[in-house]
């Protein structure tokens, strides 16, 4: 079973199946699939660069997790947008689920976050959103959702 995560654009989590990259290219709903892999190189954030209406506001949720799980800092980590897929993959270098221990690793970084990295990145987001209003796109109030996992051991 390949369990990925999905962030949807407008702040949910979703656990859910994906085989391919074609898979996340379904979910993600657009073209030119980019991806970034965390500094242990366990988790493989899947996006789109291109984003159009409601899909660029920034994902704080992923955004969030991208920061956890690098050594980017708060000032530095990319503002992911829409929506975004967390995935692993295997040794040569294909899609593989989430395990339940890396879906717990992923629930206990997500809440590793310091009050200055919180900080820093939502004044970032507060900046990108009201560059967007600028721009004529409607913005949304950031959310945060709690990814957590059950399983039984």
């Amino acid at each position: 079973m390949n369990t990925v995560l999905y962030f949807s654009a407008k702040g949910a989590v979703y656990e859910t199946r994906a085989y391919s990259p074609a898979d996340i290219t379904r979910l993600i709903q657009d073209q030119g699939l980019q991806s970034l892999t965390s500094a242990d190189r366990q988790f493989d954030f899947w996006f789109s660069p291109s984003t159009h209406g409601c899909q660029r506001r920034v994902n704080r949720n992923a955004t969030e997790l991208l920061l956890a799980t690098t050594t980017l800092d708060a000032k530095s980590v990319p503002l992911l947008r829409g929506a975004v897929v967390i995935a692993t993959h295997d040794c040569d270098g294909d899609l593989d689920g989430l395990s339940w221990q890396q879906l717990d690793l992923l629930a206990t970084r997500s809440r590793a976050l310091t009050k200055r990295d919180d900080r820093l990145l939502t004044r970032r987001i507060v900046r990108a959103e009201r560059h967007l209003r600028r721009a004529g796109v409607p913005a949304a109030t950031p959310t945060r959702a709690t990814v957590s996992h059950a399983h039984s051991r």
